[in-house]
């Protein structure tokens, strides 16, 4: 099924046509004058420039002046092999349809509502046949009915016509396109954008990439650059001070000569609160006892240290570097940035 890009939008165009695969793109009068295009000609060979088929209308009150209008639009430098003529379903229209498809043009026959029309259409030669979907039930008609009947039509006679499914409004007109059979669809950015979205495929294409970056980032390229560490001589109120600064519930606590004395936490600081009152903050951090910190090495993989965390049952480990403190990890540093 041919996929086209229904728009008037140069910004739109262009990142429709980055994905590298739509095979054209229709537009319409309407949607230029909705852009504030007031130069239609230049409008359609930068268009032309862009993409690999352009369906673009030709108008007139008789087969005879689309027909020369087609041809005038030609002229502008249009290739005649990537370039289709929309036609609005009439008499004339199917007549000049005729004349331009013995000309060896390609005319797409639109705004298609009925069976009959599409008949007409398919019957007069035309390269594609165009139902307008959304249009026909907002009216309150079967819509999906006439385009499976149009489907149908060509196949059981053999026409050489595809028909395009117009008109799209929801990504689910796109799913009917493909359960009908349809041979062409042209659909706006916002439902093309759209179609390859799924809330369960976002699950798991993020526990793919996390779990991926937990076997292959180390634990000293995921941590904060912040390396919240403090002296031995610094007062316990200045440390709270330090600790609210560096933004972590823990402070890394180093002798003079910049070795591991210890780690101290908020949750130290509540028991100590507790248990000696107030007067402790002036003492200095070097004159508390520590315990041997919980510590994983920045070498490590992202994998050791979620790992650690589910041993430890804490939200922050130490992390060191040829035994010198060089940080901390939390645990919402496994995740994905």
């Amino acid at each position: 099924m041919e996929l086209y890009l229904d728009s008037a939008n140069l910004k739109e165009i262009e990142e429709g046509f980055k994905l590298g695969f739509l095979n054209g793109l229709t537009t319409t009068p309407t949607f230029m004058q909705r852009e504030g295009i007031t130069n239609i000609d230049d409008m359609i060979v930068k268009l032309a420039g862009i993409v690999p088929v352009l369906q673009i209308e030709a108008l007139g009150d008789t087969a005879e002046d689309v027909v020369k209008e087609a041809h005038r639009q030609l002229n502008l430098g249009l290739d005649p092999k990537r370039t289709v003529f929309k036609i609005p379903v009439s008499l004339e229209g199917v007549r000049a349809c005729r004349m331009l498809r013995n000309d060896g043009l390609l005319v797409n026959v639109h705004l298609v509502y009925t069976l009959q029309q599409a008949y007409m259409a398919m019957h007069a030669g035309a390269t594609y046949v165009c139902p307008l979907v959304g249009r026909l039930q907002d009216q309150g008609h079967d819509a999906l009915a006439l385009v499976d009947q149009c489907v149908k039509a060509v196949n059981h006679y053999g026409y050489d016509t595809k028909i395009m499914f117009s008109s799209v409004r929801t990504t689910e007109h796109v799913r009917n396109a493909i359960n009908l059979g349809v041979h062409t669809i042209t659909v706006p950015l916002k439902i093309l954008k759209s179609l390859t979205d799924n809330h369960f495929t976002a699950i798991g294409t993020e526990q793919f990439l996390s779990d991926t970056r937990l076997m292959t980032v180390h634990v000293k390229d995921a941590i904060s650059k912040v390396n919240p560490t403090v002296s031995e001589s610094v007062n316990l109120k200045d440390a709270i001070v330090k600790m609210t600064d560096f933004g972590f519930g823990c402070i890394t606590v180093t002798n003079a000569d910049g070795s591991l004395k210890g780690v101290f936490t908020d949750g130290d600081l509540r028991r100590l609160l507790q248990s000696d009152g107030e007067h402790i903050l002036s003492k200095k951090l070097g004159d508390l006892e520590y315990k041997t910190p919980i510590s994983i090495d920045g070498n490590a993989l992202l994998n050791d240290a979620a790992q650690l965390f589910k041993k430890v049952s804490v939200d922050t480990i130490l992390v060191t570097e040829n035994g010198a403190p060089s940080g901390m990890i939390d645990i919402q540093d496994l995740k994905n940035d």
